[in-house]
């Protein structure tokens, strides 16, 4: 069938008259003819059609014909205000989970419930891709159309809810007679009831705020609705949520290959992942990035990720013609009040990847309750992240609040606000750590802005806050700070304990052993380097570094002429030799360290020492040494003159007892390594450790049946299984396996004998 304006020339052509003498016979006027003809207006009103139908002289089956094609040049509702349906993105990619999640909720407007979902975001973050995918992949569903209207929300003058339902009613193609008839304040009703009758999935992109998209929300029906916002909306009661985060950095990989071409990526992958990684998976910035570098063929992709990675210029090489990444990001920031505005400016100086509203309201100057307010409104303009109680911003937005902070914050305010928040972090970070010190506990004096009324609270705090206290003590060995990097790195000695597979401590010690040094204190400098020691072996597993570095604090302390720091020196050389293999030297370390340490009255690191010396000893296959060496350690805490707390004794008295006990069983020396067994099994049962204690009871075991002593051996076996679930696996599994064999052994005998 030819198009309404190819019929309707025709027709005036085949009745000879021009287009002047049909307007004088239909009482038309010669451009609207002209437009009709041309396709300029697609859609003619009824009347308009009968007045044609009049001046051409159409009989009835002409007049039919006619309004066939003026019927079928109406919209079907795949329409966008009025217009086609937009295309949809080529080179979609990922949202996969968001996209099942809409069809579903697509499948429940059958049955006569009128879904609305929210589709939110950063700027960029690709919310009207994931809207304009889900549109094409939805057809089926509405045989009423599907309409994709942009709401402009971001513009300077918004259209208000009036004029959108009335581009609505024109989009769904209802005539201009209806319109009028219904008259303005009509036309929400008119809205409502067209929706009713035929279901349709409403696009409405880039809403401007609730106020903006609550009236073009269907009362009923078997609708569908996806609005696009960079706001949260959530002052709209009974919709969907679909909020959007960036890309998987597999997913942007294969958008940026899309954009240049499966040949080109595969050639450069390892330069496209670190493309995509400083886009920071955002989408908007990876299309401008993916299609800068796809007209620049002469441009290789590791050469646009070296300038992509100079921070301070990111954005501006982030722009591909008239798409800039930090345009979009302005149109929010330029719709925030001026307390948002500013924390979002000062959020750039927060040293890690987010901030609680404690670390905003040290920034800001603001009461908690005020911070929470401004953070919240960066959060319902999508300019800013939640995970669970900490906010985050974008890499990209980071970078765009450094600018706005440069541009628009006085530079001596913007200092102040930096600084107070590192002093605000390391000393918070001093007052936690230090519930972990023995001679500590709770703070003096309440923190600011910070729960640490106990322990857990206070492992929460440093853990949350565990990089942005690490970069405020960067910046404090940066600014000259010294004491406070020494006596923030002195806090967090026994709390690294703790949380020892952080992956930073190597940096906070080695930190503090500069600022140390740069204090002309020896003894701090030589505490940190042995602290740093420790980090190197035990974090890091760098045992020769480690050694080196207790070498290098061994000689400060000397310098210093610190006799304990000295000690822990030999310690921890003594522990790096030992994972070196070098266990004679490490013998050797630990017998110093346990002199020094009875000289200076340390009992405790004597005798860790002392087991080290031991067990260096054994190591280095030197079994009757290190037995002598372990019972000199027994004596040295059983005799000691002031008595030890009665749970390191029992605790030490196990665990010693029980390593002596496997070097007798080894030389089969069944008698005192049962000895040394049966006080390991009672001391742990008086500490409660049923743990170990079934693990004496099953080495004692395998005494006695080394002495041949069978029933001894079944009865401490049986002791392993009165344990019940509290034995240790291993050794409930021997028990038992043994109690099974024994039993079976009898009852053979037994029937022997019968």
């Amino acid at each position: 069938m030819a198009n309404f304006g190819e019929l309707l020339r025709r027709m005036r052509q085949d009745a000879s008259l021009t287009i002047e003498e049909l307007a004088e016979s239909s009482g038309l006027s010669v451009r609207g003819i002209g437009d009709l003809e041309r396709g300029r207006r697609t859609v003619p009103q009824r009347s308009t059609i009968a007045a044609l139908a009049l001046g051409l002289g159409l009989d009835d089956a002409g007049r039919a014909q006619l309004l066939a094609a003026a019927r079928a040049a109406r919209p079907t509702g795949e329409s966008a205000g009025g217009g086609r349906l937009p295309r949809g993105v080529d080179d979609f990619v990922g949202r996969r989970a968001e996209l099942d999640r809409i069809r579903s909720l697509a499948d429940s407007a059958r049955s006569g419930y009128c879904p609305v979902v929210a589709v939110s975001g950063a700027p960029g973050i690709g919310k009207s891709s994931l809207a304009l995918q889900a549109t094409h992949e939805l057809a089926g569903p509405f045989p009423a159309g599907r309409t994709v209207m942009d709401l402009r929300g971001m513009d300077e003058d918004p259209p208000g809810p009036e004029k959108l339902i009335l581009r609505c009613l024109k989009a769904f193609g209802v005539p201009d007679r209806d319109l009028a008839r219904s008259g303005p304040e009509g036309h929400p009703e008119l809205y409502r009831d067209v929706l009713a009758e035929q279901p349709r999935l409403l696009v409405f992109d880039n809403a401007l705020d609730e106020a903006q998209v609550r009236p073009l929300l269907p009362g009923a029906g078997q609708s569908m609705v996806i609005i696009t916002s960079r706001r949260m909306l959530t002052g709209l009661d009974n919709v969907h949520r679909v909020p959007l985060g960036e890309l998987a950095q597999a997913e942007a990989e294969t958008m940026l290959a899309n954009l240049l071409g499966p040949e080109r990526a595969g050639a450069e992958a390892a330069s496209v992942a670190r493309i995509a990684a400083l886009c920071g998976n955002l989408p908007l910035a990876l299309r401008v990035a993916g299609n800068w570098l796809a007209t620049r063929t002469g441009w290789s992709a590791e050469r646009f990720a070296e300038r992509l990675s100079a921070e301070g210029r990111r954005l501006d090489s982030l722009v591909a013609g008239d798409v800039r990444v930090a345009a979009a990001f302005d149109l929010s920031y330029r719709q925030l009040s001026p307390l948002a505005s500013r924390l979002f400016r000062l959020l750039a100086l927060v040293p890690g990847p987010d901030t609680s509203a404690a670390g905003a309201g040290i920034l800001t100057g603001l009461d908690l309750f005020d911070a929470e307010d401004a953070l919240e409104e960066l959060v319902e303009t999508g300019l800013l992240a939640t995970v669970n109680d900490r906010y985050r911003l974008h890499d990209l937005l980071r970078l765009f609040a450094g600018i706005r902070l440069r541009d628009e914050e006085n530079v001596s305010d913007a200092e102040n606000a930096s600084t107070s928040l590192r002093h605000w972090l390391l000393e918070t970070a001093m007052l936690a750590g230090r519930w972990y010190e023995p001679r500590h506990g709770a703070p003096a004096t309440e923190p600011l802005l910070a729960d640490l009324s106990d322990r857990d609270k206070a492992r929460q705090w440093l853990q949350s806050e565990g990089d942005n206290w690490l970069g405020a003590l960067r910046s404090a060995a940066a600014a000259g700070e010294h004491a406070l990097v020494v006596d923030t790195a002195e806090a967090m000695h026994w709390f690294s304990d703790g949380w020892a597979f952080w992956g930073h401590w190597t940096e906070v010690f080695r930190t503090a052993a500069s600022s140390a040094r740069a204090q002309g204190d020896q003894l701090a400098e030589a505490t940190q380097l042995n602290y740093l020691a420790w980090a190197l072996q035990i974090c890091d597993g760098r045992a020769d570094e480690s050694a080196k570095c207790a070498a290098q604090a061994l000689e400060v302390a000397r310098e210093a002429g610190d006799l304990v720091q000295q000690g822990w020196s030999h310690t921890y050389s003594a522990s790096a030799l030992a994972r070196l293999g070098e266990h004679t030297a490490a013998a050797e370390h630990n017998g110093l360290a346990a002199d020094l340490f009875s000289r200076t009255g340390d009992r405790h690191g004597a005798v860790a020492a002392m087991v080290g010396r031991g067990l260096a000893l054994a190591a280095g296959n030197r079994p009757l040494e290190a037995i002598d060496s372990h019972r000199q350690t027994l004596a040295f805490v059983e005799e000691a003159a002031e008595p030890f707390e009665p749970s390191f004794l029992l605790n030490f008295r196990v665990n010693v007892r029980g390593v002596l006990a496997d070097l007798l069983l080894a030389l089969e020396q069944w008698d005192e390594a049962a000895e040394q067994l049966s006080l390991s099994a009672e001391d742990a049962r008086r500490s409660g450790n049923t743990g170990l204690e079934s693990r004496a009871f099953a080495r004692l075991a395998r005494a006695h049946l080394g002495a041949g002593r069978s029933d001894a051996a079944t009865a401490a076996y049986l002791a392993v299984t009165g344990l019940g679930a509290g034995a240790e696996a291993d050794s409930l599994t021997e028990a038992q396996t043994h109690l099974t064999e024994h039993h079976a052994t009898d009852e053979a005998g037994a029937n022997s004998d019968a």
